[in-house]
């Protein structure tokens, strides 16, 4: 019985300090530039999946002009980056999904972490706000434009972080 107990402190204090560091890195840099920008305007899009039994994970940062992938596993200590440049024109199809209006109505769900699960994370930030979503699939009304966004990202990402 020990060891399940330990496991579960174990990914619990795993994602309580992981998940902030991977959504705070890019946080200077942004608020720097964004100070003249359009209050409603996209200006980074990040999506993760984090869980499992293994301790896997897949973060995905996307700003107007790049790209950047990593993913692994903690149990097999594996990780590996994949970064692009981006065009505007592929932003614009990135984006073009998404609705400013409705990103203070998606809803989040519970995470799935505690049971073995893996949360799906997405932030959305503008000059204005950041937010964020954990398993907003359940709010079937608005996670189409998610959903939109992610078959986008599939269409530039290498198949192995997809």
């Amino acid at each position: 019985m020990m060891p399940a107990i330990k496991n579960t402190h174990l990914k619990l204090l795993f994602s309580l300090f992981l998940l902030p560091a991977f959504f705070s890195c890019d946080k200077k840099k942004e608020q720097t530039s964004a100070s003249h920008k359009n209050p409603n305007e996209i200006t980074f899009i990040s999506l993760s999946n984090i869980g499992g039994d293994q301790g896997d994970y897949k973060i995905i940062k996307v700003t107007k002009d790049s790209i950047h992938a990593e993913q692994g596993t903690t149990t097999r200590k594996t990780h590996k980056e994949w970064d692009s440049s981006i065009s505007i024109q592929t932003w614009n199809n990135l984006i073009s999904p998404i609705n400013i209006k409705d990103l203070d109505v998606i809803q989040s769900s519970p995470s799935q972490q505690s049971v073995d699960g893996i949360d799906e994370t997405f932030q959305i930030r503008t000059p204005r706000k950041s937010h964020i979503y954990v398993n907003s699939y359940a709010d079937t009304l608005h996670y189409r434009q998610l959903k939109q966004f992610k078959e986008q990202l599939k269409l530039i990402l290498p198949t192995e972080y997809q």
